[in-house]
């Protein structure tokens, strides 16, 4: 019930409306039967520094922050973390008495469907941007022996050899090799998602070059399962979809807000049962 003392949380963006935290946040919030309500904060990029001001007077005690806000609020921040300066991105802000603190839970949600498997040696990541900055810091992380970066502007790639020298860079044209020697592919693209349903970032001959067992990990988690995790399953990989690195990077940023655990499968439940419904309309 929301009264006079809830206090917000909420995900800032622009646009916001496609937005599926609120579902997952405002679950777990019931639960735990906190007085906190988690909305959408459609915010302007011109509008940015006089919202979070506004944020403050609001009492606003924390948001997570989307495209196209990851790299510009970290200039209106008091305190960024190293993880987040690593990255170069934030996406989790929280009220303290100095101002506003950010950090990146992205690779706590990027690693968790990861940690019971058998770390991979060879990764191979599609896409060059925000979200493959998160994916590469989670490989280092995660302690993967060679990250190859592929992308279309290798110009554009070496950007991300500032942050991680050790990160490989190769253009597409070489990509059927790197395949035949990956352990995992990550798709950073937006490629196949809805509704581009039928689209793929790789073909059914670029699948058929991965072993069997090799990890294929979308971003993506509309629709469920992608034209690429679909390929994958077929040709005996193991598929990871984006609702594990949701749930994980939404559960670990509401825990650092309220400092006590929550209840993650919960917050997994609600997302997916929103998800299947939209998937079943269309």
């Amino acid at each position: 019930m929301i009264t006079g003392t809830t206090k917000i949380l909420g995900v800032m963006g622009y646009p916001i409306e496609h937005s599926m935290s609120p579902v997952m946040h405002n679950a777990a919030l019931r639960q735990l039967q906190a007085d906190y309500v988690y909305v959408p904060l459609a915010v302007p990029p011109a509008d940015l520094a006089g919202v979070l001001t506004s944020f403050r007077a609001i009492d606003c005690r924390g948001f997570n922050v989307t495209i196209p806000h990851k790299q510009t609020v970290m200039a209106h921040l008091s305190e960024i973390s190293e993880v987040a300066r690593s990255i170069g991105a934030v996406n989790t802000v929280w009220l303290t008495e100095q101002g506003w603190a950010g950090t990146n839970t992205d690779i706590v949600g990027w690693l968790s469907p990861l940690r019971s498997l058998p770390r991979p040696q060879t990764v191979v990541i599609l896409g060059g941007g925000g979200a493959a900055r998160a994916v590469i810091a989670g490989c280092v992380q995660l302690g993967c022996q060679e990250i190859w970066v592929v992308g279309r502007d290798l110009t554009k790639l070496a950007a991300l050899q500032t942050s991680w020298p050790q990160i490989k860079l190769q253009d597409w044209s070489q990509l059927d090799y790197l395949l035949s020697v990956a352990d995992m592919v990550v798709n950073c693209t937006p490629i196949g998602m809805f509704p581009q349903i039928e689209d793929s970032p790789l073909s059914v001959q670029q699948i058929e070059l991965l072993r069997v067992g090799a990890i294929v990990y979308d971003l993506i988690y509309t629709p469920r399962p992608t034209k690429l995790l679909q390929m994958a399953e077929a040709g005996g990989c193991q598929s990871i979809d984006g609702v594990d690195m949701l749930v994980g990077q939404g559960a670990a940023a509401l825990e650092l807000w309220l400092g006590q655990p929550v209840p993650i499968e919960l917050m997994r439940a609600s997302l997916l049962e929103v998800l299947e419904k939209k998937d079943r309309s269309g």
